[in-house]
């Protein structure tokens, strides 16, 4: 159940709109002991943020769609997703530009993120506009990240693969961490599959 503050319009948008190359076919739609990668990413979204959770698609969409059976919250179809991941974040930004008061960022692809830490996102962010909060984790801090209203005009600008990271540098806006190592296991090849699905069974 979530427990997200409720008096904050915080919505959490599951990205899972790439043509994933590298791994040869529409991982999105992979299962991880028995559950697909997107479906799983939603439900962590969900358990967080409760019916606040849109859905990124664009290669492959109506599989990715299906995959989730059904779909929780909301679904906006990313047509330039072959322009790289920023793309996906302006569409999601562009969709809840106003009705949010931050959003959450999450990648379908980044198996082992969980509800708590996406509470923990949520929750540890004080309501102001210009504050972030983002994952720390090998060594760097990335996404799942809170991005609040004073960077949606950034984000509705994003193009190509570089995403959101530079904002979390920019002087204009707070930075807060959150430590959480899990989120440094993403689902880029087959093999990255096997090896979480191992980890998870030792």
């Amino acid at each position: 159940m979530a427990d997200v503050k409720t008096t904050r319009r915080i919505f959490a948008a599951v990205l899972a709109a790439g043509a994933a190359t590298r791994f040869g076919s529409t991982k999105q739609i992979v299962k991880l002991d028995g559950v697909p990668l997107v479906k799983r990413a939603m439900d962590v979204a969900a358990a967080a943020c409760g019916h606040n959770v849109l859905l990124v698609v664009g290669h492959d969409w109506k599989a990715v769609n299906a995959a989730c059976d059904p779909p929780q919250g909301f679904i906006v179809r990313n047509d330039r997703y072959h322009g790289g991941l920023g793309t996906s974040i302006a569409s999601a930004t562009r969709s809840l530009q106003h009705v949010a008061q931050a959003i959450v960022v999450l990648l379908a692809d980044q198996a082992l993120v969980s509800p708590p830490h996406i509470r923990s996102l949520c929750n540890t962010w004080s309501g102001t506009a210009d504050e972030i909060v983002a994952t720390e984790y090998a060594g760097t801090v990335g996404v799942p990240a809170l991005f609040p209203s004073a960077c949606f005009g950034d984000l509705m600008r994003l193009q190509g693969d570089s995403g959101a990271r530079r904002l979390l540098s920019d002087e204009r806006f707070q930075l807060r961490r959150i430590l959480f190592e899990p989120a440094s296991v993403d689902v880029d090849t087959p093999d990255d599959l096997r090896r979480i699905s191992r980890s998870a069974r030792s």
